[in-house]
């Protein structure tokens, strides 16, 4: 049956694509206060000491600013990421930015780490103290930053009181150089400085890029397992173009959606056999029905999460999803999907 946002969205796809974005944003921020909806108790998941209430979560990018966390909770999302975060306020890359790839049911954006700067949102967080829900923070390093590292250093150190976990983007293709942090030299530096300003007092997520080559994808596998990283998440937006049929395929930027579906499980299970199932995995990239959260989570995820289908299946996919995988697990014959993680 077609849902409302199937009849209203030739009207959205008429607007500029950020435009549009941000009109989301405002529409969440002017909904009343809700209560996130409860899942099936056999879809709660602990990872990294925190009890997720379903697997499914909204990945950093829509709610860059921290502005509408509790209305995406709403929406049945069990965990929100907010960000990407830097410390200075900073615009982004020019526009236009960002590109529907309506017939490959896909998204193309370049924006750069745009965002309000690590104060604001800050302030943001800490007025919805004592509310509940998980809402993870990813933080970033701002383009003219002369040693990157101190950035994250400086953002884990602002918002480490004001999140569920944090997350490090390392993998971003649109800040030029940011993707060196994956070096393992980088990297380690990155982590055992991270890891001394939060000193346990959150979960630090490490999220990286489908682009690796396997000795990448060993090398940042060991190196979050001895530093005890609450999870590695799997992965962000690709630099590469798979066949695309739309004008806007040869874009440049990161690509997600549909067509980054088969790329990431694939460096999904990459971790999974890198790791040994040591570290907790987030399965990141073309998720869009209860079935591809399924084979995310057979794969080896411990999570799930979902942004690009979104524009193409509006906010009500967050329920479908979780009822897709109640039913999952229920014709499994499982107690509780943790028992999926990795079954495959």
């Amino acid at each position: 049956m077609p849902t409302a946002y199937d009849l209203i969205r030739p009207a959205i796809f008429c607007l500029d694509p950020e435009r549009a974005h941000r009109l989301s944003v405002a529409a969440l921020k002017a909904m009343p206060r809700r209560a996130a909806p409860k899942a099936d108790a056999a879809l709660a998941i602990t990872v990294a000491g925190l009890d997720f209430p379903n697997p499914l979560g909204i990945a950093a990018g829509f709610d860059k600013d921290a502005e509408v966390p509790d209305a995406l909770l709403a929406l049945g999302f069990g965990f929100a990421e907010v960000g990407t975060i830097t410390p200075l306020p900073q615009p982004g890359n020019p526009r236009p930015r960002l590109f529907r790839l309506a017939e490959d049911r896909a998204v193309i954006n370049r924006f750069g780490f745009n965002s309000q700067g690590g104060e604001a949102a800050a302030r943001r967080l800490a007025a919805r103290a004592g509310r509940g829900g998980i809402v993870g923070v990813n933080i970033g390093a701002n383009k003219e930053a002369v040693d990157r590292i101190a950035d994250y250093v400086t953002m884990a150190r602002l918002m480490a009181p004001h999140a569920s976990y944090l997350t490090l983007n390392i993998s971003s293709p649109n800040t030029p150089g940011l993707r060196a942090l994956q070096d393992v030299g980088a990297l380690h530096e990155l982590l055992d400085r991270v890891g001394a300003t939060v000193a346990g007092a959150v979960p630090v997520f490490l999220k990286v890029a489908p682009d690796l080559q396997p000795e990448d994808v060993d090398a940042i596998a060991r190196a979050a397992i001895d530093r005890r990283l609450g999870a590695l998440m799997v992965s962000n937006t690709t630099i590469g173009r798979p066949p695309l049929r739309s004008a806007h395929a040869a874009e440049t930027g990161g690509l997600s959606g549909e067509p980054l579906r088969a790329l990431a499980l694939t460096r999904l299970r990459d971790f999974r056999k890198a790791t040994g199932g040591e570290i907790p995995l987030v399965g990141i990239g073309g998720i869009a029905s209860a079935d591809h959260a399924w084979d995310s989570i057979r794969a080896g995820a411990s999570l799930v999460q979902l942004y690009s289908a979104m524009v193409y299946e509006g906010p009500g996919i967050a329920r479908r999803i979780v009822r897709g995988l109640e039913e999952k697990v229920r014709g499994a014959g499982l107690g509780s999907i943790a028992e999926a993680v990795g079954s495959e």
